[in-house]
């Protein structure tokens, strides 16, 4: 297997195109062209786990956090991102990260952590905006079912915890060809009035060019009328951090040594303790600060991220409890969750789970 043959499998768990803006990931160092030989899978792609990656026999690491995040001008190995690049590339070693495309996918980071914790129900706590399209398009009757399930095998028409959803509609549509049309229906020339139907379906903006393909695949007209718009509505499936509930109510300090427990913590940071049970409960892994009023308008009883500032915590306003359980412990068990997935999809080579703790905040 060439390492691009890997990309469509880590794509499966983590699509690039859930990635936020600001992030860098996908394949980050390395020539996609080179044979596969082991994955070492990891948090962070530091030098002493590209080190742990050659001792493996593993010329491919998939990280959570890139390790290239914004530009370099200079590569002289004077930190710690570029020792690491530069031992990576030395030893032939690609460096592929998913971070953001995991956050935002509905099994990824905060499922995960919902899972730890035993939160039942949960949903996405941040959907992500400006993400769904709708396409319209007309067709004769007799096509129409072949239309419509190429859309659907392309990817169109889920909405929600529902497949195969669009909006179909009979009417009349006209034209008249010219010299050089070749109609499905009537002749050049001739003024035709057909009976028509029109299909709407909405899908992921990334599969659009997917979605074309299908349509002017499995369209009988020598010319496709289509339109395409982008639609307003939140996908529910697709963001960051997530909200569930407990089965039963704790009461705060039980439910925050809970927290410590499962999810190994150092220390927890939180703001003050209102004195109630805790029944549902908030999570975004890594920083988290920017979702806290999404976490009280879900009705959250407490709040679980990170990298939360002195400020922050004033923000809870007694509505919530606001916990910092530290950054790493909050994504801990995402590497183990990565290695389970790509030993479910490959068999031909070692998949190889990092020992390296590579969280850089101590507790005494």
């Amino acid at each position: 297997m060439k390492i691009k043959e890997l990309f469509p499998i880590l794509e499966e768990m983590a699509p690039l195109a859930y990635a936020e803006d600001f992030d860098n990931v996908g394949l980050l160092v390395g020539n996609q062209e080179n044979d596969v030989n082991g994955i070492l899978v990891c948090h962070d792609a530091l030098e002493n786990v590209i080190d742990e990656a050659i001792a493996q026999n593993c010329n491919v690491v998939v990280c959570f956090h890139p390790i290239l995040f914004s530009g370099l001008k200079k590569i002289t190995g004077k930190n710690y991102v570029e020792r690491a690049v530069i031992k990576a590339i030395k030893n032939d070693i690609a460096i592929y990260a998913v971070h953001t495309a995991l956050d935002n996918h509905k099994n990824g980071v905060n499922k995960i952590f919902c899972d730890a914790l035993g939160l039942k129900h949960t949903k996405i706590l941040v959907p992500k905006q400006n993400f769904i399209q709708k396409l319209i398009t007309y067709t004769i009757p007799e096509n129409v079912e072949q239309v419509r399930n190429a859309l659907f095998d392309a990817g169109a028409g889920k909405i929600g915890n529902y497949d195969d959803c669009s909006f179909n509609s009979q009417g009349i549509g006209t034209y008249m060809g010219n010299e050089n049309s070749n109609p499905e229906i009537g002749e050049r020339f001739e003024f035709v009035e057909a009976p028509e139907v029109k299909i709407e379906v909405t899908f992921e903006k990334h599969l659009q060019s997917k979605i074309l393909k299908a349509l002017f695949s499995n369209h009988v007209y020598e010319e496709v009328a289509y339109e395409i718009y982008d639609l307003q509505n939140a996908h529910q499936n697709i963001g960051l951090g997530m909200v569930g509930e407990l089965e039963i109510a704790m009461n705060e300090t039980d439910f925050l040594a809970l927290v410590k427990d499962k999810m190994q913590c150092g220390g927890i940071r939180h703001s003050n303790l209102l004195g109630k049970k805790v029944s549902k409960v908030a999570v975004l892994g890594g920083s988290g600060s920017f979702a806290i009023k999404n976490a009280i308008q879900a009705k959250a009883d407490i709040f679980l991220t990170a990298d939360l500032k002195y400020h922050n915590f004033y923000e809870a306003e007694n509505q919530i409890v606001l916990a910092d359980i530290g950054h790493f412990e909050s994504e801990r068990f995402t590497k183990n969750y990565i290695v389970d997935f790509l030993k479910e999809k490959i068999t031909n080579f070692a998949i190889v789970l990092s020992e390296e703790n590579t969280n850089p905040v101590k507790y005494l």
